[in-house]
């Protein structure tokens, strides 16, 4: 593994971290930045997929536009596009005032980043 994908890796896995420790934070946890962090995670994965099948990773956080360019390369991988949509929309919706994420929503969004997460680490290692 190059060490530009082990660097994408790596800092989705620290989002990953980050994620998990906000949502388990008894005191003042942020589920904001819970939500945040899960939407990372993943984007930080689908980019690293992209590069190492010689695609230019987008600057973009939307995680559905970042599926349908490693589609052609992943064909069988098929994720719910609705799960996308809510991870992009956690990130940047809870980001800004006017919105606040609860426990409830930071616990959607890390179990969908943590489905997600195992999938595109598997799909990684597979072209490895």
């Amino acid at each position: 593994m190059n060490e530009l994908l082990k660097e994408w890796i790596d800092k989705a896995e620290g989002d990953f971290a980050t994620a998990q420790r906000e949502l388990a934070a008894e005191d003042t946890p942020n589920y904001d930045a819970a939500c945040f962090h899960a939407q990372q995670c993943v984007e930080k994965l689908l980019k690293a997929a992209l590069i190492q099948h010689g695609v230019t990773a987008p600057r973009t956080h939307d995680l559905f536009q970042l599926y349908l360019m490693l589609q052609p390369e992943s064909p069988k991988w098929q994720p719910k596009v609705a799960d996308l949509r809510y991870l992009t929309r956690a990130a940047v919706s809870f980001r800004y005032p006017g919105e606040s994420a609860e426990y409830e929503e930071a616990e959607e969004a890390l179990a969908i980043c943590r489905k997600l997460r195992e999938t595109l680490l598997r799909l990684l290692e597979e072209k490895r």
